[in-house]
């Protein structure tokens, strides 16, 4: 089979890789759908890594269609529309165990695309337990998107503790700050969505978002405030990984906020000094759980979310190199690779 590897100096390459075949506990999904990540550009851009080539992507959604020894028909059956969660570990260590493979503590952990072969080819093979079931009512690129982007938005938003009554401000309102947006909006929280691009900000009203601000207006802190009665916002979401936005987030926090941050790529800089008296809160937040994709899914499904209007690039695999340039000039929202 034909697979892409992320080659660096903003150039993939399609490479022959033999089908994969299940050993035990292990399954072969058929990939539908597999989403374009910001961390995929990071890699793009970057000078090219060393070892053995490795089939790049993520965000994976199919079809089970062979199954290794020993894995219960509960956990993967031939047939099964299936969402992945990204990461495979040790299995036992407290993190595994809690559905936070990402956090094995043993060291054990794989990033898939990055340390084994990825989902950016028609076939990938996982271990059993990465797999999470993708209901009849969501197409595999919404299941793809949940698979990381929207997750991780999910996932910022709970360990934020968000309610129904908070402002949010939304740093960047690319394919994360967009989910961000539609999911804390169907919560009925007031949203403020920041982006440097107009067509960015349309998505953010269409998605519900209270209100839509040029990033780079020079007034924006004067208009956050005059919003928020002068006081600032409950919680900021800094999705972006811009250094200048990264920068600001606390600025757009009141007195007691949560500043939460996702986006890779920047360091967090600001003065201690005069964030003080706000008694800030301050937090990370990589990706979701196993539990926090599936409640994702639910989420979405139960509020009768659009999601599939996230996608605004649609690809395939022939047309990695373009579908790759493209992204890299953060032109429309998320891209995905479409399999027959």
């Amino acid at each position: 089979m034909q697979g892409i590897v992320i080659t660096g100096n903003r150039t993939v390459s399609s490479m022959t890789f033999p089908d994969p075949d299940p050993g035990p506990g292990e399954v072969v999904v058929a990939i539908r759908a597999s989403g374009l990540c910001g961390t995929d550009i990071h890699r793009f851009r970057a000078h090219p890594e060393p070892g053995a080539p490795v089939i790049a992507g993520h965000e994976p959604a199919g079809i089970v269609i062979e199954v290794g020894p020993g894995v219960p028909e509960s956990v993967g059956r031939i047939g099964m529309r299936v969402m992945i969660h990204h990461y495979e570990g040790c299995t036992v260590c407290r993190d595994c165990r809690s559905g936070w493979t990402q956090m094995c503590s043993s060291g054990a952990m794989k990033l898939h695309g990055r340390d084994v072969h990825g989902a950016f080819a028609p076939f990938m093979k996982v271990p059993a337990y990465t797999l999470l079931p993708l209901d009849d009512q969501l197409s595999f690129a919404v299941g793809a998107a949940i698979g990381c982007g929207t997750g991780t938005a999910w996932g910022a938003l709970e360990r934020m503790g968000l309610k129904g009554t908070d402002t949010l401000v939304v740093v960047g309102q690319g394919p994360v700050g967009a989910s961000a947006t539609l999911l804390a909006a169907a919560q009925g929280v007031r949203v403020i969505a920041l982006d440097v691009q107009s067509g960015r900000l349309d998505v953010a009203r269409a998605f519900g978002a209270w209100q839509a601000l040029d990033a780079s207006d020079p007034d924006l802190i004067s208009h956050i405030l005059e919003l928020t009665e002068g006081r600032g916002a409950d919680m900021v979401l800094e999705t972006s990984g811009s250094q200048q936005a990264a920068d600001a987030a606390p600025d757009y926090a009141r007195p007691w906020a949560t500043v939460c941050f996702v986006g890779v790529g920047a360091r967090v800089n600001f003065d201690v000094y005069a964030q003080l008296r706000k008694q800030l809160t301050v937090l990370t937040s990589w990706t979701m759980s196993q539990a926090g994709q599936l409640d994702c899914a639910n989420f979405v499904i139960e509020r009768g979310l659009d999601l599939d209007a996230l996608f605004t690039d649609h690809w395939h695999l022939s047309e990695a190199q373009q579908a790759f340039e493209r992204f890299d000039r953060q032109l429309g929202g998320k891209a995905v690779f479409l399999f027959d």
